[in-house]
């Protein structure tokens, strides 16, 4: 079976992480991709990786970890694999409170009653394994129960638009979807297809509230942000304004000990706290606008 390699370092320094990662771009065997991306717990570490379809030269990794300050490169094999096949068998159906999010091959186990949101294995980011997007799914799910009933709803950074597509199957009003990727957008696109969405949920490529669909469509009585903490907090005094007195934002993509200064920000700017709920070391945050 063939096989390709990975090589990952460590460092603690964003600008020596930039500048390794395109050292690496110059390797013999040459890699096939090189990332460098910040760890997302509040260390300040960033990982640099390559992947290689020969064996890498560990004595030019070692000379390169050197030369910038780094951890030793940990060399792995990848074994050849069919990815979409493995997530299809590894991802089994996710039921989230009314919800029940599911790939085609799981069709037959929709229990009766259930909402269900189709999301295929292809398109694996946003499927409700993640604690992030159950948890949005069980707020949603739990401001339902309480008797709200969204009339303009939007998912900001929507990548499968699960979230979108949850609010639509259970209120009647229209329903946005936007993402900053475009790739992501053609993706919500055809979930929405998928699901029989077609109409109810609108998918557009946007940076945060920046569109003018979103201004007209303005106030909104729920907004979801399923990113992370940095854009969430950016986004606090525009969302605040986007949202209609009384209206809800669920937020997450948080860091349990990061939700501290979410809420601040967003008490701050005219919002106040909920509902807060844990999954593994993700937090989803339920706020309400000020009347």
């Amino acid at each position: 079976m063939p096989t390709t390699y990975t090589a990952f370092t460590k460092l603690t320094d964003k600008t020596a992480a930039e500048a390794l990662g395109e050292a690496m771009e110059e390797l013999e065997p040459e890699p096939t991709g090189v990332g460098v991306f910040e760890i997302e717990d509040g260390s300040g570490t960033w990982e640099v990786g390559g992947y290689f379809v020969e064996e890498p030269n560990t004595v030019e990794l070692a000379l390169l970890a050197a030369a910038f300050d780094a951890k030793p490169f940990v060399v792995s094999k990848v074994p050849d694999t069919d990815w979409v096949d493995k997530v299809r068998r590894e991802l089994t159906p996710v039921p989230a409170g009314r919800f029940f999010v599911y790939g085609s091959h799981d069709a037959d186990k929709i229990p009766e009653g259930a909402e269900p949101l189709l999301i295929e294995a292809a398109m694996a980011f946003g499927t409700g394994h993640h604690g992030t997007t159950l948890g949005c799914l069980c707020a949603l799910d739990r401001l339902a129960t309480e008797g709200f009933v969204g009339k303009s709803v939007v998912d900001i950074g929507c990548g499968t638009a699960v979230l979108a597509m949850g609010a639509a199957r259970i209120w009647p009003g229209p329903v946005l979807a936007s993402d900053i990727d475009p790739v992501a957008v053609e993706v919500a696109e055809a979930n929405v297809r998928a699901n029989n969405l077609q109409g109810r949920v609108s998918c557009i490529e946007a940076t945060g509230f920046d569109h003018p669909v979103l201004t007209e469509a303005a106030p909104f009585d729920l907004v979801f942000a399923n990113i992370l903490k940095a854009p969430l907090i950016d986004l606090s005094p525009t969302m605040s304004s986007a949202l209609a007195p009384g209206g809800y934002a669920i937020l997450s993509g948080i860091l349990n000990r990061q939700a501290d200064e979410v809420i601040e920000v967003y008490r701050q700017n005219g919002n106040s706290l909920v509902h807060r709920d844990e999954i593994g070391e993700w937090t989803t945050l339920t706020l309400q606008r000020d009347a």
